[in-house]
């Protein structure tokens, strides 16, 4: 006893051992595939911010191409008088494009140094004196960023500054054209994650997260000083050959983040991003917590089947036997409402099929006795004509008797080979003397040729006659027309088409739900079965029964019930 104690939790040890290694290598794997799509998506969020400030870079350093040379700016290069005037002009000129534009200042420098016009802020030597205007003296473009004084006190700046060639080829001026680095992040500022752009010295000049503003990143050891002088450390670790920092500068950026990293030449910038790690390190905890309790649960779950293994093998037998008689009572349930459809149909025309049989049967007569008499005066040519009628009506009777016999019968045999044609045509006539006495007149005409499909002859006989029942009850007291039209299509299916004049559907998406019924609560006229039943005998062939609300050129509508019903082939005979 003690010996098999033992070696279940043996078992069990060895069991929970896997547990754990299988659900920290789903962790380890759950992990990288998470930090790659964190990677991809911080990679396309860099490439967005460095083309998003660029894009916005381009139009100021066109701003300067494109002004550098104008006359009113040339003009004060020049020598006379008006000099006053001169510049009076061209500041106009460069407020105007300033304003415009939303450069913090613009400003028209000669070779020397000295200003000969200007708009917006005014321009300490810092900016006069920079890197750029050195390149442009020497005929190129000049571009960089750093710090102007502005009159809040200092801002970042971006530059760009065109030479202005004169008509002897050399520098005569330059245009100075200042980007306010404020104006080009409102709107980015919050956004996730954290970017931020670094200078050559590591210094962050630009950054979606105002803390980092200025924070210089030191490599040798890896430590963030803030701008207030306060340090933040950052611990570096590789991850699955990322670089993951951690550190704790403020509730806005993450405690746990993956490092990117991409070069601008352009803006002479690197641009950073600190991606938070803790959504991909939750996933793939879960993902591992997951896979460990289906494990544990399948572990509990197959030990408990093989201690229960025969008690449930004996209650699944009781409970297949048991379904099986279920669902034999169910069949027959639905025979029998299928069978009460019917008879309940037969019901409702027993007076027409009355008529219609005690119409011929009393012409019998009549042409009996008439020939009977006939014959006594020697009149036998009248007699034979009257012989030929009592012939003609008994064949129309017996046709009558016969259709009512295969319509009332309980179909059990399997489904075949029916003649669409002749099925309708039976229905049709079936409901012949009740669309009389209620008016309707019965648009159908027999296909060319035999249209075969796959179904039970009864039982596709009584969805017809229960669709021209309820289109007749439909049209019961309606003034004017009352027709129903039957028209069938031969494609890759068949289908057949019953169309009444009468007020349409008033909730198609409910005609077919059992006990569904517009006629008034307790009529005799029927329960709302009839087309539930038709639904689920059209279904059982493999076919398909629609309702809609039919609206033509002319302006009448009516229902329309659609039926489409396979096609009958040697395959289905297999």
């Amino acid at each position: 006893m003690r010996q098999s104690i033992l070696i279940r939790l043996g078992l069990w040890g060895a069991f929970l051992a896997l547990v754990l290694a299988v659900s920290f290598g789903v962790y380890r794997y759950g992990l990288g595939q998470a930090m790659e799509q964190l990677k991809a998506r911080g990679q396309a969020d860099l490439a967005l911010a460095g083309d998003r400030f660029a894009t916005r870079l381009q139009r100021y350093q066109e701003l300067a191409v494109m002004m550098a040379d104008h006359p009113s700016l040339g003009a004060l290069t020049g020598q006379g008088l008006g000099e006053a005037q001169r510049r009076e002009a061209a500041e106009d000129f460069l407020r105007s494009a300033a304003d415009k534009t939303g450069a913090l200042a613009l400003a028209y420098v000669s070779r020397d140094g000295a200003v000969l016009a200007e708009a917006g802020e005014a321009l300490g030597a810092e900016a006069l004196t920079g890197p750029w205007r050195a390149r442009a003296v020497q005929g190129a473009l000049g571009t960089g960023h750093g710090i102007v004084q502005g009159q809040t006190g200092p801002r970042r700046a971006y530059f760009y500054a065109a030479p202005d060639f004169g008509r002897d080829g050399r520098v005569r001026a330059v245009l100075l054209v200042v980007v306010d680095i404020d104006e080009l992040e409102y709107g980015w500022r919050s956004s996730s994650p954290a970017v931020y752009f670094t200078n050559k010295d590591d210094q962050v000049f630009m950054a979606n997260r105002s803390e980092l503003v200025f924070a210089k990143v030191r490599a040798e050891d890896a430590g963030l000083v803030l701008l207030d002088g306060a340090e933040g450390r950052i611990v570096q670790r590789l991850q699955g050959g990322e670089e993951i920092w951690e550190l704790a500068l403020g509730p806005y950026i993450p405690r746990r983040a993956l490092h990117l990293t991409k070069e601008l030449p352009v803006m002479a910038m690197r641009a950073e991003a600190l991606v938070d790690v803790a959504p991909a390190e939750r996933l793939a905890g879960l993902q591992a917590l997951v896979v460990a309790a289906v494990l544990v649960a399948f572990g509990a779950i197959l030990f408990l089947v093989t201690e229960r293994r025969r008690t449930l093998v004996s209650a699944n037998r009781q409970l297949e036997a048991r379904v099986e008689a279920r669902t034999g009572e169910l069949r027959r349930a639905q025979a029998e409402l299928v069978q009460a459809g019917k008879l309940s149909a037969l019901g409702q025309m027993s007076a027409g099929i009355s008529h219609e049989l005690n119409q011929p049967l009393m012409a019998i007569g009549q042409f009996a006795e008439n020939g009977v008499r006939f014959l006594a005066q020697g009149k036998s040519g009248v007699a034979e004509d009257n012989l030929r009628r009592i012939s003609a009506l008994s064949t129309r009777a017996a046709r009558i008797i016969k259709n009512l016999r295969a319509f009332a019968r309980n179909e059990s045999e399997p489904m075949g080979r029916i003649e669409l044609g002749a099925v309708i045509g039976a229905a049709v006539e079936l409901s012949e003397t009740r669309l009389k006495e209620a008016g309707v007149v019965m648009d159908w005409r027999a296909p060319d040729g035999p249209l075969y499909v796959k179904a039970g002859e009864v039982r596709l006989g009584q969805v017809f006659v229960n669709l021209i029942a309820n289109a007749a009850d439909a049209m019961q007291g309606q003034a004017g027309e009352k027709t129903i039209h039957i028209t069938t299509q031969a494609s890759e299916r068949l289908i057949v088409e019953v169309r009444d004049t009468g007020p349409g559907i008033s909730d198609p998406e409910k005609i077919f739900e059992p006990f569904y019924s517009t006629k008034a609560v307790g009529s005799a006229e029927g329960m709302g079965l009839g087309l539930s039943i038709s639904y689920g005998l059209i279904e059982s062939f493999g076919g398909k029964i629609t309702g809609r609300n039919a609206a033509l050129d002319d302006g009448s509508g009516g229902a329309v019930f659609t039926v489409e019903l396979e096609r009958w082939s040697e395959d289905n005979a297999a």
